[in-house]
């Protein structure tokens, strides 16, 4: 005699199902493992497997903090190693104190959320360690998982994160002073892929742009001649002239900059009045980077996003067909600031100033061109 077939295949611990034969409907049922008592997820299949899935995780995690409760309890008045706040317990006030300085003014928003994510990595890989005996290994270990799978970038944010993690956990006496495995490690080298962008290139981008809306060009002009990011470029206002100068108050740094409206860059026979001038068109806006007719939701005089800046200069670049250097990516939006800074440097210009720089290393990173232009000898 065969085996009644089974229509509905349960591989989810605590989970069960069962047919009414009256009303031909099956009914799931949630076993709780502790009490053993059953609760009713009904009719659909899909929704009580995912219930029941999150449920065991709920009473996995809760069981686990009660076993970490018992031990912490034993060893309360030890002053061993394996006493101390484990990781996700001080992930978790590490958050808070990230939230402070956030109110305070002394990080930027963009910061706390990559802080915030860089930290909980440690929260879902070594929750329950005890955070004295994280040891470089360990952390190093993660690193090169990331570093395995192309993500350098990432594995320098988590690097610095943590290093910061350990330093609040030193003044806040969870950590002997000095310990900080994080710092141990090697630094993640990550090779810029990106290619620099050439006037040459900037002056293709800029032909090829005339075809889209206004703002395209105008959001180029801006970018190159005052040399800041799009951020701030897409937040500019007419009534920031004044005086005499466009203020600028960049949003990543804070730093506030007054350029003279006379700044005038050769290679595009402007100055920045000139370009300031040039954004100015029938459409009533108070932004100079505004649209000029309706987009989506978007209504003429209305500002354009970063987002929505970077996109069509991809179009514009991507349209024009660069020839690109082997081995590297196309230039974006931003590299207009890198290219800003080495026309202005060879006019003069005190570029670290025009920039917003604190130090010049900084600065000398935008110089650098990475073979982007030829090197002339002189003779």
């Amino acid at each position: 005699m065969a085996a009644r077939p089974r229509t509905h295949k349960v591989n989810i611990p605590n989970l069960y199902c069962k047919l009414d034969r009256r009303t031909s409907k099956v009914y799931w049922q949630y076993r709780h493992p502790i009490t053993g008592k059953f609760i009713g997820f009904g009719t659909d299949g899909d929704t009580a497997r995912e219930a029941a899935i999150a449920a065991n995780s709920m009473i996995t995690e809760q069981q686990s903090k009660q076993i970490n409760f018992l031990v912490d309890m034993t060893v309360k008045n030890t002053t061993n190693k394996d006493a101390g706040i484990r990781v996700s317990d001080w992930v978790n006030k590490y958050i808070e104190l990230l939230q402070e300085r956030l109110s305070e003014g002394e990080i930027k928003k963009n910061t706390f959320k990559s802080r915030k994510s860089c930290a909980s990595v440690l929260t879902k890989r070594l929750p329950n360690v005890r955070l004295n005996n994280l040891d470089t290994k360990s952390l190093a270990g993660i690193l090169d998982e990331y570093k395995a799978e192309g993500k350098t970038r990432m594995a320098q944010m988590l690097r610095i994160t943590w290093g910061d993690m350990f330093k609040e956990a030193q003044h806040s006496g969870e950590v002997e002073p000095g310990f900080n495995p994080a710092m141990a490690t090697r630094i993640p080298k990550n090779k810029v892929t990106r290619g620099r962008l050439s006037f040459a290139q900037w002056k293709m981008i800029f032909d090829e742009a005339e075809t889209l809306q206004p703002y395209v060009q105008n959001s180029m002009l801006i970018a190159l001649i005052t040399g800041q990011r799009r951020a701030d470029i897409s937040e500019m206002k007419f009534s920031d002239v004044w005086d005499g100068y466009l203020h600028i108050t960049q949003s990543k740094t804070g730093t506030r900059l007054a350029l003279p409206l006379n700044l005038y860059l050769p290679e595009i026979k402007m100055s920045l009045d000139d370009v300031i001038r040039r954004c100015r068109d029938r459409v009533i806006s108070k932004y100079m980077i505004h649209h000029s007719r309706s987009h989506g939701s978007s209504k003429p005089g209305d500002p354009v996003t970063g987002n929505g800046i970077t996109r069509m200069f991809m179009e514009a670049r991507n349209r024009c067909g660069l020839n690109l250097i082997e081995g590297t990516t196309p230039p974006t939006f931003h590299e207009q600031r890198s290219l800003a800074e080495r026309l202005y440097s060879a006019h003069g210009i005190h570029t670290q100033t025009l920039l917003g720089h604190k130090n010049a290393s900084m600065t000398e990173k935008y110089h650098d061109d990475r073979g982007a232009d030829w090197i002339t000898l002189a003779v």
